[in-house]
């Protein structure tokens, strides 16, 4: 099944302590449904040096959120959304594409496929 937010979306925190916070989706965690949005719950995280590898210290790094947690930011209307997906024929061709609940636009196409002559 296709994933209703995906990598370079733009959505927006829903809960949680960074409410209101908006960040382009960095990297999708499908198994364990979480995101981890850029510049979006930061945590510190200390970590051991290695010697000719890494530096020690305490590094800042985006922590992921709840995919429940997060919703997409329409590029269209602008506003916060859910999504849907719409299949259309268009000459021949089985088009997927994500659209906006609220705009009713599509948002992007997913995928194509080819019909099967008979």
């Amino acid at each position: 099944m296709a994933s209703r937010i995906r990598k370079g979306d733009t959505v927006v925190v829903l809960r949680g302590r960074e409410r209101g916070k908006t960040g382009e989706v960095i990297k999708v965690l499908k198994e364990e449904n979480k995101v981890i949005v850029k510049d979006v719950n930061i945590v510190k995280k200390h970590v051991k040096g290695i010697p000719n590898v890494r530096e020690g210290g305490i590094y800042e790094i985006e922590a992921p959120l709840h995919i429940s947690n997060v919703m997409l930011l329409c590029p269209k209307c602008n506003k916060p959304t859910r999504v849907g997906f719409r299949v259309q024929w268009e000459g021949g061709i089985l088009k997927k594409y994500r659209y906006c609940k609220k705009c009713n636009e599509n948002i992007d196409l997913v995928r194509t496929k080819e019909r099967v002559k008979v």
